[in-house]
Parts: structure tokens; sequence; C-alpha cells
């Protein structure tokens, strides 16, 4: 049996992990449930794909983001490594064809988002597959308590009674301790074994500037930060604005968001990545399984939602170690701006079921049909012709979603597949019988094989090519064999689809619990004024901040930050005033040391520790046994 050093040589060429990941795998490997709780950029994959590949077995990998699914699955089939999806995306034949071959075949991984691990289909064919691990990414969504809450997350462990001895690894890269805790207890772990190391990156510092001229201080950014950067603005049209004016200042930039075509996304992506272009400007679509590592700067011109939003998003900046920077420009109305965000992420419940209740007719759904069932998505179209506005649609579909009522999938380019559906005998009297196809058939299974085994993505501007066909001939051809049922032909798209996950509900059906309702709008809330704290506190560490919200209480200042670079420039006068005047109120009122900064109104907190552990550390004041603070008579 290789080792896990061998399989990570083997298949990524690299002698040694990184710290932390060896731990993970071992603790996999020893048959323990795990949480591993790793910064962005750390390398969680490889934490679940290495010990899958050491064991026999297939290893499944539930993951709520069809994109990075398809995309982790792209990286390991290039690797040599046989990996499969099922998403919203693929037919039922498509669906069953796959587990079967989990079943019956030599592959390795197997990625289902958390709503197809639920349905009998996949729960049946579970029961006959030799699963070696079942690996759990961003399980913070599993938490109530956060902010990305999915109720499908809630049901995974009901996998565990179809496959009781087979270890769940947890991954996520932002969790507070109470969501920590909340993810081991609904994954049923057999007993807690959560393994961390400290968020804090050393060569990131994190700066907050407080300015109205946000894209003057931008250029600026630009012009003393040698390298590439990523712009984040939370509106579409604002990408191409910014980026417009970034190239008018002869910077090279590009914009990207979820509404562009597949094809303009990809292309500005990839020039982002090969440093054809160096400043992206993006809305938080952009970034998920992204893993550049010599980003130099990341800056939010918006105010972002959470903490874990923040830390996830400038945590993509120096991934290779070297020095970089995160910068959150504040303006004056951005926390005002923040609170009326707050307000439009939780629509009234009646203006919720109105949007539910659009839905039925846009798709002519009867009451009890549609579950399973996907539907491409348009916002634009339905609020045009519901007269919505689009936050509310967006903001309601979400909360639909967290009550597990229907998935809104992001835009995902999926390309035309074909399966033969009949076999390889029958094909043949069909071309026999059918000369006008004979040629078309016979130029198809020349430019793809194993069609009659799974479905094979296909290119019908390709086929048209090599048939010498217009490609409009060559798509009614396929739609003709699929109509005479000679093969499934399922045509390419990219646009973001509804799958509703439960029987569709009439309005008096559907239940909005108010209970979920204000759990869910009092968790935004915390998360909210925890990132404005964060934005509006000048006199602290930003990373101590940071890693505070995450649990690491007895974090020490950075000294990098934008704090610690101004208290690094203080005039030493200022602390000799400070230090003076603490002596005074000790000798004076003898205080508490929690009493004192009363006496000092408006002196710097961060400063006064610094000044009485100076004062305590050289002898010259003492605590009573009363805890009270006295000066050191000698």
């Amino acid at each position: 049996m290789p080792t896990p050093t061998d399989i990570l040589k083997q298949y990524w060429g690299y002698d040694a992990f990184r710290p932390l990941q060896e731990e993970i795998v071992q603790s996999v490997l020893d048959g323990k449930d795990t949480l591993a709780l790793m910064p962005t950029g750390g390398g969680k994959s490889i934490c679940f794909q290495v010990p899958a590949l050491v064991k026999e077995g297939i290893c499944i990998v539930v993951s709520p983001l069809i994109a990075l699914m398809q995309d982790q699955v792209n990286n390991l089939v290039k690797r040599g490594i046989n990996a499969v999806t099922v998403n919203a995306t693929m037919s039922y034949r498509e669906i069953d064809i796959v587990l079967d071959n989990c079943i019956y075949g030599n592959i390795k991984f197997l990625y289902l988002s958390p709503e197809r691990l639920g349905t009998e289909l996949v729960r049946e064919r579970i029961k006959k597959m030799k699963v070696n691990l079942v690996a759990v990414d961003e399980a913070h969504c599993i938490s109530q308590w956060g902010n990305d809450f999915r109720p499908s997350y809630l049901k995974i462990a009901d996998v565990r009674e179809l496959i009781p001895k087979t270890p769940i690894l947890a991954l996520t890269a932002s969790a507070t301790a109470e969501t920590v805790d909340d993810i081991q207890k609904k994954l049923l772990f057999n007993q807690k074994n959560a393994i961390s190391k400290s968020f804090a990156r050393e060569n990131l510092a994190y700066i907050v500037r407080y300015e109205d001229s946000k894209l003057a201080k931008l250029m600026e950014i630009c012009h003393n930060v040698k390298g590439c950067g990523i712009v984040y603005v939370r509106n579409r049209r604002a990408t191409k604005d910014i980026a417009d004016y970034l190239r008018r200042q002869n910077v090279n930039a590009a914009f990207y968001h979820a509404g562009l075509e597949i094809a303009a996304r990809n292309l500005q992506q990839n020039d982002w990545l090969q440093n054809r272009v160096r400043v992206i400007v993006c809305t938080n679509a952009f970034g998920m399984g992204i893993d550049k590592p010599d980003v130099r700067f990341v800056v939010h011109l918006d105010v972002p939602d959470s903490p874990e939003a923040y830390f996830q998003e400038a945590g993509r900046a120096g991934r290779d170690g070297e020095k970089a920077y995160a910068v959150l420009l504040y303006g004056s109305n951005d926390g005002e701006d923040a609170e009326k965000r707050y307000e439009k992420a939780f629509p009234p419940i009646e203006e919720i079921k109105r949007v539910y209740k659009a839905l039925s007719s846009y798709y002519f759904i009867a009451e009890g049909s549609a579950m399973g069932q996907a539907f491409e998505f348009d916002i634009q179209h339905f609020c045009s012709y519901y007269k919505f506005e689009a936050l509310l649609v967006f903001n309601s579909l979400k909360l639909l979603e967290k009550e597990g009522y229907l998935e809104l999938t992001e835009a995902l380019y999926k390309p035309s597949r074909v399966f033969i559906t009949i076999n390889h005998a029958d094909l043949y009297n069909y071309q026999v019988q059918n000369p006008k196809m004979d040629a078309f058939i016979r130029t198809l299974l020349r430019l793809y094989g194993g069609m009659f085994e799974q479905y094979v993505n296909i290119n019908e501007r390709a086929i048209a090519q090599g048939a010498k066909l217009r490609e409009e001939q060559v798509i009614y051809n396929l739609e003709l064999l699929k109509k005479q049922e000679v093969l499934d032909y399922v045509k390419a798209t990219d646009k973001p689809q509804i799958i509703f996950t439960m029987p569709y509900a009439t309005e008096k059906q559907l239940r909005m619990s108010e209970d979920m309702y204000w759990k869910l709008k009092a968790s935004y809330e915390k998360r909210m004024k925890a990132l404005l704290y964060y934005a509006n506190t000048k006199t602290r560490c930003r990373n101590s901040m940071l890693l505070e919200y995450f649990g690491e209480t007895d974090a020490t200042e950075c000294g990098v930050c934008d704090y610690c670079i101004a208290k690094k420039a203080k005039p030493k006068s200022e602390l000799t005033e400070l230090t003076h005047n603490v002596l005074r109120v000790i000798e004076e009122h003898n205080p508490l040391p929690d009493q004192i900064i009363k006496h000092l109104n408006g002196a710097d907190g961060d400063m006064l520790k610094e000044v009485l552990r100076a004062l305590l550390d050289d002898g010259h004041i003492f605590v009573t046994p009363e805890g009270r603070l006295s000066l050191l008579v000698s």
C-alpha cells in the first residue's frame, strides 16, 4: 500500500505536506471523524484526496458549489484520477449511469451536492459502493449559527446509517468556536476531533483606510503596490465601470461577475490567472476554486456582509507567503448602507410567498409537482415580467432555499452531451434502415468514444465540420435521433437554475418558519455588526480583531496592519505623558485596573495597557491583595 507521501509525490509532485495537512490525513487514515479548519489557500482538498487514494474504495465529496465541484473533478481527471460529479444540471438517466460506474467501475471520487445526497436514488446506490471516506466541504453550511446555513446539510449525517464504519472529514476555512462545536454535533462525530492551525497570516497586512474618494485611493494602491490584485465590489455594473476607470488610468484591468456569458467569464478569469491582466474587478462570484499564489493586494471598495466573507476574500492575497495587503476602503456612508442591505436581505414573509407563487405560473408548475426538476432561471426576465425588484427576488429565493423548498444554482457552463441508448447491433440495423443518417452517425462515432457506456461531452460545431453539415443540421439530426430513441441528446446550458427540492406547495401550504426567519436575521445582524466594528475601530490591531472573532483570544499584535504601523510611529512623548498621568492617578486613587481608564478620559486603551504592563514589569507599581494598583514605595 502506498504511503500518503508516495501519493502526494505521484499525483501532485510535492515531496512534503504543508503544515497541518499530514496530521489531518493521518487522522482520516486512522478512521477518526475529523474537522479540519484551515485558512483559505491552505490546501484543504489534498486532505481528503490523498487518504482516499491511499485507501481502497471511493470517496464521496459533498459540496454546495457546482462550479467548484466541476473544477475539482477536472483537476483530478487531468492528474489521471477518475472522478465524477452528480449535480442539478444532469438528467435522471445521466445520474443513473454515473452512479452505476461508481459501483462497478474504478471511480475514486464522487462529488455530490447535499441535495443530491439526500435523494433515494443516490442513497440506494451508496449502499452498494465501497465508500472509504465522506468529505464535507464548506462544512460551516451545516450550522444554523452561520449566514451560509443550508438545511440540506442537516441531512448529510443520515448517510452514516448506510455506511456506519466510514469516517467523515469536515472542512472549512472559516468557523467561530460556536460553529466548530455545531459542525461536529450535526455530523454525529463519534468524538470531538477538530484539527486547526492559527488563522494568522504573518505576510498579510490588513489595512482599513477611511476614504470617500475611493477611486483615488485605489489608484494609489495600484501604483504603489507592485504585482496583481483583486478589487471586490457589490454590484455587477460597478465591476465594468471601475475596470474601465482603471484602464483609463493605464492600469491593465478586467471585470468579472456571474451575469457575464460563460465564454466572457472564462476569458477574463484566464487572462488574469495568466497575468495578461493585472487587476480583476469583481463581485464575490469570483474567487471560489481560484488558487493564484502571487496576488499582492485585495481591495474591498464595499463592506462585505460578515467577517467570514471578508476573511475568505482577503485571504486570496499572498498565498505564496510573500508580503501582501488586504485593504478595506471605508466611506462615511458605508455603515448606513450596510444597515440598509441588512433590512433588504430579509424581505417580509408575504413578499417571499409572492415570489414563490410567481414561479408556478412562470414555469407552469402544478401543485404537488416539480420535485427534483431543474429550470433555467433568468432573473432579469422574471423580474421584468412580474414587476419585481431583482434584490427582492434574489433574497427571497435564498430564504426559500434555507427553508428547503428549492435550490438556486450559480451560472455554470455544461457542454452538450450524448448517450447512445440502444446496443451496437440495434444501432447497426438502424444505420442500414436509415442510410441518410448513416454517414452522420459514423462521424459521431469517429469523433467521440464511450457513448454506449456513459454520457460524452460533444461539440456541435466540430461535428458539423466533420460531417460537412451546417451546425443547425447537426442539432436537427441529434434531436431527431433523440425522438427516435436512438440516443439521448442534452443541449449545452450556461444559465443559473432553480431546482425544486420539495413538491411545489400552494400559498396556503407554504410554511415559512418565523423562528428560522428571525434566527437567520439575528445571525446576519450579529455578523454585520462584527464587520462594522472591525471597520470602525481605530485602536486595535486588525489581525488580532479578526483572529479573536474566530476564537483565537491570545493573538499578539501583528505589527504590520494600519493600527500597528501608526502605533510604531507614535512619538515617545505621548507614552511619556501617559505614563506620568497613570502614576498620578494610581497615587491619588489606588484604582482597580479596569477603573483607571475612567480617570484618563480619551486615553488610547491599547497604549494604556502597554504603559501598565511596562510599569508592572519594571517594578514601579504593584497589585495589592485587594486587586488595586499601588505605587511601590522605595
